[in-house]
């Protein structure tokens, strides 16, 4: 009875195993700290707490009225981070509640469309004149489309889903860039989000998302090698500031993105068991982007062991899902508001 065990564990956990290799390509799909005191620029008012993780800049987040963006913002408060958070809707009321929540930090906010490059340079400005130096961008705003047949997009749809999630990319990333070159003796990071379809797998239903995700570690490895490397035939331009160019994963995250037209199947594999809230996600990815790092960083918050753990406590344990029941419908927690998707308010 021991070796017959013995034996069942091991197939489990081969098992697993090959399922968490598997499942690294889909977490993408529904996407050492310095003990250093930072001074913050001149120009910017001191806070109540001092900052002793990361590079004490500014923080540029865009699409963060709400999910995930929303929660990265509360994070780098809670550390002391003056932060700049934009939308296309208003971010007024985000900007309060984040305000009544997190009063270590500071919270400024506009509207942007980041498919519009006028807008995203006058967020830029508006960035800088509010934060001086400018040490994380986040290129965090992004929409599927809907999930169904690429023939059953309206071509309007399409083109929004690329200027959003591939233009807005490229325009936040140039903006930031613009920035960041002269800010000297000051070292930018920029985050481009990636998403299903971002390690070449088929994302059907999300035909154009996954298109839009697939480009952006092409862009992040072409910036990375321009500015450790130069352009080949041209003079390496010498610039005032340091800037580098990271991935940011933050997998499946329980929002407007990942549970829009979903189906109960969807919702209890793989979403009941790898998708997380958005304040756990950023709780967790937050400290790996003010670590210290080298240009071309890829940061994620379904690492392999996370993937592993997750499936032995769902498969091995028989845990229960917190989030979705067993008949793929989300568990709702009493005093919280959902709407019809079942995405939980922020505030």
């Amino acid at each position: 009875k021991i070796l017959r065990l013995y034996s069942i564990m091991r197939t489990s956990t081969t098992i697993v195993a090959s399922l968490a290799a598997f499942f690294t390509n889909v977490a993408d799909s529904f996407t050492p700290q310095s003990q250093l005191l930072i001074t913050r620029p001149q120009n910017v008012a001191p806070l109540s707490m001092a900052i002793t993780e990361g590079n004490g800049g500014g923080v540029v987040i865009t699409g963060s009225a709400g999910g995930v963006g929303f929660a990265y913002a509360g994070e780098f408060m809670d550390r002391g981070y003056d932060v700049v958070i934009c939308d296309i809707k208003n971010c007024s009321t985000a900007a309060k509640v984040l305000t009544e929540r997190h009063p270590n930090g500071r919270v400024f906010h506009t509207t942007c469309d980041v498919s519009d490059s006028k807008s995203v340079e006058a967020m830029g400005k508006f960035a800088s004149t509010k934060l001086g130096n400018i040490g994380y961008w986040i290129n965090n705003a992004g929409i599927n489309g809907g999930r169904r047949s690429l023939m059953d997009v309206p071509m309007s749809t399409v083109e929004l889903v690329v200027k959003v999630n591939l233009m807005g990319v490229l325009i936040g990333t140039k903006v930031a860039m613009d920035i960041m070159k002269n800010q000297a003796g000051f070292t930018g990071e920029i985050f481009n989000t990636v998403g299903s379809g971002v390690k070449g797998g088929g994302t059907p239903g999300y035909a154009c998302y996954g298109a839009t995700k697939r480009g952006l570690p092409q862009l992040t490895a072409s910036l990375v090698k321009e500015l450790d490397e130069g352009v080949q035939g041209y003079e390496k331009k010498e610039i005032a500031g340091t800037i580098n160019i990271h991935s940011l994963s933050p997998g499946m995250v329980f929002t407007k993105l990942l549970l829009d037209d979903s189906t109960p199947e969807l919702r209890k594999f793989p979403f009941g068991v790898l998708a997380a809230q958005p304040e756990e996600v950023a709780a967790d990815l937050v400290p790996k982007i003010v670590a210290k790092k080298t240009n071309g960083s890829s940061v994620e918050y379904l690492t392999t062991d996370k993937i592993l753990t997750k499936f032995f406590e769902r498969f091995i344990l028989q845990k229960k899902s917190e989030y979705i029941d067993d008949d793929g419908n989300v568990i709702k927690v009493p005093g919280s508001q959902y709407d019809e998707d079942g995405v939980r308010a922020l505030y």
